[in-house]
């Protein structure tokens, strides 16, 4: 297998720190595991090389390759369920009481394959039941890696991906396909806005989100990145809005941003 230099691997790192805020400091043979084949299926006999050239592409789709083989797409349906349980018993309520022109605004902001985005619109649809028809509930759902994006879109999993989710849920959310795979039904697959988006970017958004889940992303990120992605995502949470992230994660001290519970904090309701 094609191995790195020393010198290779620190300029992959530094490249993935300050382009997409990813810390790979402690991840060489994952990287190598991943850039070893694709470098040598374009002809490449060094890491190198191959570096250089999918780094300088012009047409930036070796770049975007180079950094889908390196991001990590590790996510299922109910992850964390006590999240979803804050949705529905908390977060939705605060929503429907106080949102007067019924325009919710989430945003899913490590998408991934789409799983979680897919089980917070099942637990939208589940919580507003018909009145859902009066409200625009569409959700932003975003990624660096344009490849589970793909996924995403299509919405569909194995049998063994649906581990997590109710019968009920099943026949209510999924169709079964020919292929023995399910598919997430149209109406809940409309409700999700699916963008590539790289968080060390400006965020612009028309008004800000009533919820921001952003959760086992930031493990990977350095502090600075983090507390500097934490300070981005508050400035457009609406007062009274909320974050999420993962269990395994924390936000500094000096955050805005309240703690309500493990991975749940709230913009305060009284914060312009």
């Amino acid at each position: 297998m094609l191995r790195m230099t020393d010198e290779d691997f620190d300029r992959l790192v530094d490249y993935m720190r300050t382009n997409y805020g990813i810390n790979l400091a402690r991840k060489r043979v994952l990287a190598e595991g991943r850039l070893a084949g694709i470098a040598a299926s374009k002809g490449f006999d060094n890491l190198s090389d191959y570096i250089t050239f999918a780094i300088n592409d012009p047409t930036r789709a070796e770049t975007i390759r180079l950094v889908n083989k390196l991001t990590t797409n590790h996510t299922f349906f109910m992850r964390e369920p006590e999240h979803f349980s804050f949705l529905a018993e908390n977060v939705l309520p605060y929503i429907e009481s106080t949102v007067t022109d019924r325009d919710a605004r989430i945003w899913c902001a490590a998408a991934s394959t789409g799983q979680e985005a897919y089980t917070i619109a099942m637990t939208i649809d589940e919580y507003f039941g018909e009145s859902k028809a009066l409200w625009d509930t569409s959700i932003l759902a975003t990624d660096l890696d344009t490849e589970v994006l793909h996924t995403a879109r299509e919405g569909i999993y194995s049998e063994e991906m649906l581990g997590g989710l109710s019968d009920k849920w099943i026949d209510k959310y999924f169709q079964k396909l020919p292929s023995g795979k399910y598919q997430v039904a149209d109406r809940i697959r409309k409700e999700i806005v699916f963008k590539q988006f790289n968080l060390m970017d400006t965020i612009v958004c028309k008004k800000p989100f009533d919820l921001i889940s952003c959760r086992n992303v930031m493990i990977y990120f350095d502090t600075a990145t983090k507390n500097d992605l934490v300070e981005r995502f508050y400035d457009v949470t609406k007062p009274g809005g909320y974050l999420f992230i993962g269990h395994a994660e924390n936000l500094p001290r000096e955050s805005r941003y309240s703690y309500v519970l493990p991975a749940v904090y709230r913009r305060s309701p009284n914060q312009a």
